[in-house]
């Protein structure tokens, strides 16, 4: 077992390569993820190892391009299908909603559609607001789309990994501003398996439940929240759909507190199905109301300084930790 120090983009390209060159139906398809290596440079270089007949550079269309990964993978291939951008998913959703999602119920279970449909979101470059979104509700709400959002380096690789082994569809989500993220990690070392949080950190006071890029928020949440005498349990969801509730609603129980972080918007967003399903079965439990922290219910704005301020941070998180803890800290 050897350590190594990658970052997420890294980590997402060694998993494309290794994919690929364990499996030939592993084929790349998008826009400039050939020839320009990706917009996020995630496939940088693949097409000089596996050929422009595995990474195909596609016109500028999102429709077109996740058609054609449904079409790939009925056919007997493992597509992974690239959108630059979560904001444009909405153009796809006939392909993924309507098609992907639902053939294997439609076919009574005799085929099904093994592909992956990989994209980032997520703030953090001020891109402005049709490239700055947190469009995760729109995939968890949908029946038959598996949904991944990691939050480190290692489960970069070992998510990806996994989704692509699966029979059905796999949207994998990447946050925008974790890309230069850096970590040293063993790769060979064992990881949660699919479907499984991850609990970064574990305390006695309260639950953050949070994922992507909002875990390492949370974690600096919770170090004030130490130095405060509070100590807040983590949970990493690492996947949404599969949701593994049985740990969440353990931990819940141990301490009678939750928060659910997101910085997709509050309104109709994972912070609201979190919290109600949080509410309905931890109802006997709970000390408090679990709160929502969540991104604000406006477009987002280019302007570093408001684009900052309408999505959680590490203060946010901990200052409503300390509103919800108040009357344990009075006390």
């Amino acid at each position: 077992m050897a350590l190594q120090e990658l970052t997420y983009r890294d980590a997402l390209r060694k998993a494309l390569a290794d994919a690929m060159t364990e499996n030939p139906d592993v084929v790349i398809i998008g826009e400039e993820v050939g020839r320009y290596g990706g917009a996020y440079a995630v496939t940088k270089d693949l097409i000089k190892e596996f050929g422009p007949e595995r990474v195909i550079d596609t016109p500028i269309s999102e429709p077109a391009i996740v058609g054609a990964a449904v079409g790939a993978a009925l056919a007997g291939l493992r597509p992974v299908a690239e959108l630059m951008y979560v904001d444009f998913i909405g153009m796809t959703m006939d392909q993924l909603a309507n098609q992907a999602a639902k053939i294997r119920y439609m076919f009574g279970g005799q085929i099904g559609v093994p592909m992956v449909l990989r994209t980032q979101g997520g703030t953090g470059r001020s891109a402005g607001a049709q490239h700055s979104q947190s469009l995760e509700a729109y995939v968890m709400h949908t029946p038959g789309l598996r949904l991944a959002m990691p939050a480190t380096v290692a489960d970069a690789y070992h998510l990806l990994r996994q989704a692509l082994t699966k029979p059905d569809p796999v949207v994998f989500i990447e946050h925008k501003a974790l890309y230069t993220l850096k970590e040293t990690v063993d790769l060979d070392a064992p990881v949660p398996e699919w479907g499984k949080v991850a609990v970064r950190r574990q305390g006695r006071d309260l639950v953050i439940v949070t994922y992507s890029r909002q875990v390492h928020y949370a974690m600096e949440a919770a170090k004030q929240l130490a130095a405060q005498g509070i100590e807040a349990t983590v949970i990493d969801l690492r996947t949404l759909n599969p949701l593994d509730f049985d740990t969440i609603r353990t931990e819940v129980e141990k301490t009678g507190r939750a928060m659910v972080v997101s910085e997709g918007v509050m309104t109709a967003g994972v912070a609201a199905e979190l919290s109600a399903r949080i509410s309905e079965e931890c109802f006997d439990f709970l000390e408090d109301p679990v709160i929502r922290v969540a991104g604000e219910d406006i477009p987002i704005s280019v302007s570093t300084v408001l684009e900052t301020g309408s999505v959680p941070g590490p203060q946010l998180i901990f200052e409503t930790a300390m509103k919800l803890m108040a009357g344990r800290v009075a006390a």
